[in-house]
């Protein structure tokens, strides 16, 4: 109930926001030509609806250089209420229909409109020295001004979703992630964006062939989102010919990726450092491929030789993905995940005898071994979560990172979910329930 009303708020205050600012450019400029004008908002809720994701959270699309664009074709006097009110277009997505969500349509629309009409507003000021320069002069200011543009664009409609995130899901939005990341990427665009602006206004072109311009925009965005897509799939293929051999591990990979993730957003991670850990965890035991299946599934201890053989194979990840160039970041971190945190252990490609293992790596270690002690193996019954925890704490600064373990913890008692056995605290004990020596109350 408080987060509801919360959101009220929330909404209500960015809605009132867009409201006064498009209030304002009606009583301070004029609309541009209507036809020019339908024209481009009808390209920018086109492109807006078919945003796609490029990162985890991140939808992006070349609708910052439509609007731009639009702006210096519309000019001085006519641009920020022309973008503005285009802007209004993009305020309810494909999903909030899906999802039949209210408070992100009703929010949106008063990020997009302030956004929109600052960014407008800054431009127009450039578009203003334009004019009075002419000549050669004008395509530099337009598209510097664009570009300043983009950047004021980028920065208010961060700073207005990171406040709703902090405010009603009490979370921090670090870029969805990194600012610096976005930022390149909206300042070419808008600096295009201001020079297809000029193209329009000084010569004869035909609007038409920025339309295609825009397309070209969108396709390589796509590319990029289903190249993405195809990793992922990629990874998804992996994960089923492991479980296909384990029948035991099933779950085991999605389960560890998930808490890895979560151990990352507790200690800052986002955007591609977060999705690169999640990679890595869903890789981290395809060198199982390689184990013999009745090694995996053996019930009871394995010998000293069998220890050996499963540690030689633990790195067949980087053999089996060598040739996978996309994956080599998440290749190390995961053939790193079997090194300790004093330098010990057996780590692969990604680790040094006596070097201490990224941080990614040692997420991925600390994870990998929860979920191994609170599953249920062949050779053992699941643990209790909290055996698990002491387990973790007391390795910690040997075998794991201190503040990993720390962050883990926090973040799985966030999820408000027990994993595990709720009784079994003796390793012991669990290993005769697999082997059937004891029953659950002997």
């Amino acid at each position: 109930m408080a987060r509801r009303t919360t959101k009220i708020r929330v909404a209500t205050v960015y809605a009132l926001a867009g409201a006064g600012m498009l209030a304002y450019l009606w009583s301070s400029e004029t609309p541009p030509p209507l036809g020019l004008w339908a024209l481009f908002a009808a390209a920018f809720a086109f492109l807006d609806w078919r945003s796609v994701e490029v990162n985890e959270r991140l939808l992006m699309s070349p609708t910052v250089m439509v609007a731009l664009t639009a702006a210096v074709a519309f000019g001085p006097g006519h641009a920020a209420l022309g973008v503005a009110t285009m802007a209004v277009l993009g305020a309810v997505s494909a999903r909030d229909v899906r999802q039949r969500r209210l408070f992100q349509p009703v929010a949106n629309f008063g990020q997009m409109v302030v956004t929109a009409g600052t960014s407008a507003l800054v431009l127009e000021q450039f578009l203003v020295r334009a004019e009075a320069a002419g000549g050669g002069a004008f395509w530099s200011w337009a598209a510097l001004g664009s570009a300043a543009a983009a950047i004021v664009y980028v920065v208010v409609n961060y700073a207005m979703v990171a406040f709703a995130v902090r405010v009603v899901f009490r979370q921090n939005l670090k870029a969805w992630s990194h600012l610096g990341e976005l930022l390149p990427s909206y300042v070419a665009m808008g600096f295009v964006g201001g020079l297809l602006g000029a193209t329009i206004t000084r010569t004869e072109v035909v609007l038409p062939l920025v339309f295609i311009v825009f397309l070209i925009g969108y396709q390589n965005i796509a590319s990029f989102g289903q190249l993405r897509e195809a990793h992922a799939a990629t990874l998804r293929g992996f994960v089923k010919a492991l479980e296909a051999k384990d029948l035991y591990t099933r779950g085991h990979t999605e389960r560890v990726a998930e808490f890895s993730a979560l151990t990352g957003q507790e200690l800052g991670f986002r955007g591609t450092r977060l999705e690169r850990l999640r990679w890595a965890a869903l890789i981290h035991d395809v060198g199982k491929l390689a184990v013999p299946r009745e090694l995996i599934r053996k019930r009871g201890r394995l010998t000293t030789d069998e220890y050996e053989e499963l540690q030689r194979h633990a790195h067949m990840v980087e053999e089996i993905l060598a040739e996978v160039d996309f994956l080599q970041p998440m290749v190390e971190i995961a053939s790193a995940h079997h090194a300790n945190y004093d330098g010990s252990g057996y780590g692969g490609r990604g680790h040094n005898e006596g070097q201490r293992p990224s941080v990614e790596a040692s997420i991925l270690a600390v994870a990998d071994a929860f979920d191994a002690m609170t599953s249920t193996r062949s050779y053992r019954m699941a643990l209790s979560q909290s055996y698990a925890f002491s387990e973790l704490r007391r390795n910690a600064g040997k075998q794991f990172d201190p503040e990993v373990v720390e962050a883990f913890i926090r973040a799985i008692e966030k999820t408000g979910h027990t994993f595990g056995s709720p009784f079994l605290d003796d390793p012991e004990q669990a290993r005769l329930l697999a082997e059937g020596k004891v029953d659950a109350h002997g």
